[in-house]
């Protein structure tokens, strides 16, 4: 099965637009089971998108409001005018750049059974930038595992640091089977003793290391919101991470202008792997 993870930045990209396109093709061609989209936008002052047009949604939050501009929705909308319909849902996490709804998302080409959101940030304030939040999925073709999308804050934040997200988030799956976690998880996996070592010392394989088939794995190539030092080149900060083993194929960098238009400050990542 494949599946895919991007941080979109969607809205807040120069030629939105021809991005936009870009990657919807790059979707046609690969058809990933199950996407997740982090910094997933919609104009705050924008109309509302028309209700006719939202098949497929599973709402994850009550009196949501879908916008015209909705990154995810317009993805949806142009996989459907041709011929490919996914399931998908939306959470807005937080205003981003002073002016859109930014969120998650997750696609899936099998219906929707089950959708979780949960707080990993101090902080519920929805005009701090600093509030995180994930959203999972379940689905009717992947029973059991949950698929979440995940966009976590920095090591060293005084504020909202990284360790005390991961506490969050990690005790939140206690009683759940296989659990694929698939974002940006602002943490560098050639760091040691930061956020990447603290997720592999209690278990989590990152599908990365474990895959047959792989490339660089960088998944950003130069300095970016949230990285400007000089350092902030040739990083693996975004990962495809699981709770359980298992027999993964291949892991792919996408979108990065050889493998798929570059649409965003990231790359994303496609990971195939056997389905039990």
């Amino acid at each position: 099965m494949k599946i895919m993870t991007i941080n979109t930045h969607s809205l807040a990209e120069d030629n939105y637009e021809e991005k936009l396109l870009g990657f919807v093709r790059t979707v046609i061609k690969e058809k990933p089971e199950i996407i997740a989209m982090q910094e997933v936008n919609q104009t705050c002052s924008a109309a509302p998108f028309n209700a006719d047009e939202l098949s497929g949604m599973f709402p994850c939050k009550e009196g949501l409001t879908v916008r015209a501009d909705n990154h995810a929705a317009c993805v949806v909308k142009l996989l459907k005018q041709k011929g490919i319909n996914y399931y998908w849902t939306w959470l807005p996490v937080k205003i981003g750049y002073g002016k859109y709804d930014e969120g998650l998302a997750l696609m899936s080409l099998s219906p929707i059974t089950e959708t979780d959101t949960y707080l990993i940030s101090s902080s519920d304030d929805y005009n701090n930038w600093k509030t995180r939040r994930v959203l999972g999925i379940k689905t009717d073709k992947t029973k059991e595992d949950w698929f979440y999308t995940v966009h976590m804050g920095w090591w060293n934040d005084e504020e909202e640091p990284f360790a005390s997200q991961w506490k969050r988030l990690s005790s939140h799956f206690e009683n759940q089977k296989r659990v694929w976690l698939m974002g940006d998880f602002n943490s560098r996996a050639d760091v040691k003793n930061e956020g990447y070592d603290l997720i592999r010392s209690i278990g989590w394989t990152d599908t990365y290391m474990t895959a047959k088939k792989k490339d660089s794995g960088f998944t950003v190539e130069k300095a970016i919101d949230g990285w400007r030092d000089k350092d902030a080149e040739k990083m693996r900060i975004d990962y495809i991470m699981c709770n359980r083993e298992t027999e993964v194929e291949s892991s792919e960098v996408i979108f990065n202008g050889m493998n798929g238009p570059v649409i965003s400050d990231h790359y994303g990542i496609v990971v195939t792997y056997k389905q039990e």
